[in-house]
């Protein structure tokens, strides 16, 4: 057997070498868009994290099995996939505690203000006249948090939300979602009357510029908004507009265009803004978990 890792730079530091019990391992950093078709055309199996597989890759190689180095599989035209009798896998459930604490830790710099404090300390606090420097922020004990999307990630952040003494609400971008412990309320009620909303929906018809100018002007004054689902779900450029007259503050791990364009406006809003460059699922642990699951789902197609 071939096997190929198209983007193995997207997955980090981890070994490969256990994948050569199976046969010829070629591994690429990083392929561009006209190198697909030519590290793939001799290939049984293909290894991707976002490197699209399309009709025009599938017609032009000997693609058995399409392994995604993810949970989404929006890379790969899965149907003209299954047309062609090639099986496509990917890797679920491998970064929900990875992406729970990420939650976590966006919500918490920013309730906190933990880069202003740092920053304060390092530039001013020597010189002041008091032990201590108070700027307002709040705790999450009694505070409302929205979670938009209620799948398995969201459920994990409710738990840990409502173990901080938060009371949880939530809305199904699918409509399928049905909770007995979480209230479930509509999106425009859950916007107006939450303290921190977490988004941890997919990208889909329904999500799609979901959280747009007038949706982001029903969020309260002080309120905290965190995107860690897919980038796309909130309109960048209208959270840009919103930001410029309204006092919200905003955490993103995803964004519609990765990396992102240096003109991207939300650059310029540093005090309102805490950025990271989607890496929620990146733990150590997730990405073991996750060269776990690619191992085993190679093993199991060659052993069919």
């Amino acid at each position: 057997m071939k096997i190929v890792f198209l983007d193995a730079l997207t997955l980090g530091d981890v070994n490969f070498d256990r994948f050569r019990e199976f046969g010829d391992v070629r591994v690429y950093d990083v392929t561009l868009r006209d190198e697909v078709i030519d590290r793939v055309k001799d290939v049984d199996i293909v290894v991707t994290n976002k490197v699209v597989i399309d009709k025009e890759v599938m017609d032009n190689s000997n693609i058995k099995f399409i392994q995604v180095a993810a949970t989404g599989m929006n890379n790969v035209d899965l149907e003209y996939a299954k047309k062609k009798g090639i099986l496509v896998k990917n890797v679920s459930g491998y970064s929900t505690p990875s992406v729970v604490q990420h939650t976590f830790a966006l919500v918490l710099g920013l309730l906190n203000r933990v880069k202003y404090f740092d920053e304060y300390t390092r530039s001013k606090y020597s010189k002041s006249k008091i032990f201590t420097h108070i700027v307002p922020w709040f705790e999450i004990k009694g505070k409302r948090w929205g979670i938009i999307g209620l799948g398995s990630i969201g459920k994990e952040v409710a738990k840990v939300a409502k173990a901080f003494g938060a009371e949880v609400v939530y809305y199904s971008t699918s409509g399928k979602n049905n909770s007995k412990e979480y209230k479930r309320v509509e999106l425009d009620e859950l916007l107006k009357s939450s303290d921190i909303i977490s988004i941890h929906a997919p990208l889909n018809d329904n999500t799609k510029n979901l959280i747009s100018f007038d949706e982001i002007m029903k969020i309260k004054d002080g309120a905290i908004l965190v995107n860690v689902g897919r980038g796309g779900i909130i309109n960048e450029r209208d959270l840009a507009k919103a930001l410029s007259v309204k006092d919200i503050f905003i955490g993103i791990d995803v964004f519609e265009k990765e990396p992102i364009n240096e003109d991207n406006p939300l650059l310029k809003f540093k005090d309102k803004t805490l950025l990271s460059p989607h890496i929620a699922w990146t733990s150590i642990e997730a990405r073991e978990r996750l060269m776990d699951g690619i191992y085993q789902n190679i093993k199991q197609f060659l052993n069919r």
